[in-house]
């Protein structure tokens, strides 16, 4: 696996994979893509605050989803969300796993962050493997925290700390 900027040659892929994604992500994430979502996520991937990239399978560069470090707060603070989807047909082969591990490494060494959390529906078992496999700690649980559908949805809070995540090296 591997990360990579968006670029405008992605959309007909990106566009396909949203489609195909849409059962997937009912309930837990947005399956709108449209060129002007598009294009908004090429003019925000990377910027002082936000910093997004595609998951990329290395055998075949195929997109398999987007992972995103989001909220990236300076000064005393350092830290940043980290959110992410895989598409349709490429959960449950460890690709976001080591995306995540991928993600940490970039906000702990080259942006130098102190923190990272995420925030995940309890329900999204699939999801908190992932957090638990890349040694987050479950640190609270936040009501009706997101709006997602409509709805406004209970997330889990999770993070992890830059010395935790060298602890693991």
């Amino acid at each position: 696996m591997y990360l990579r900027r968006p670029a405008a040659s992605d959309f007909d892929e990106l566009a396909e994979r949203y489609r195909g994604s849409r059962e997937l992500f009912r309930g837990v994430a947005s399956s709108k893509f449209d060129r002007e979502s598009f294009e908004e996520m090429l003019r925000s991937s990377d910027t002082e605050t936000k910093q997004s990239f595609l998951i990329c399978r290395s055998e075949d560069k195929s997109i398999v989803g987007t992972i995103t470090l989001s909220q990236i707060f300076r000064k005393a603070f350092q830290n940043a969300y980290l959110g992410y989807q895989l598409f349709g047909g490429f959960t449950g082969n460890g690709y976001m796993s080591e995306a995540v591990d991928l993600i940490l490494r970039y906000a702990f060494v080259e942006l130098g962050l102190h923190r990272v959390e995420a925030n995940v529906q309890p329900e999204n078992k699939p999801s908190i493997a992932v957090l638990k496999r890349n040694r987050f700690a479950k640190e609270g649980f936040s009501r009706r925290y997101l709006k997602i559908a409509g709805r406004w949805r209970d997330h889990e809070r999770w993070a992890i700390l830059k010395e935790d995540w060298n602890s693991l090296r």
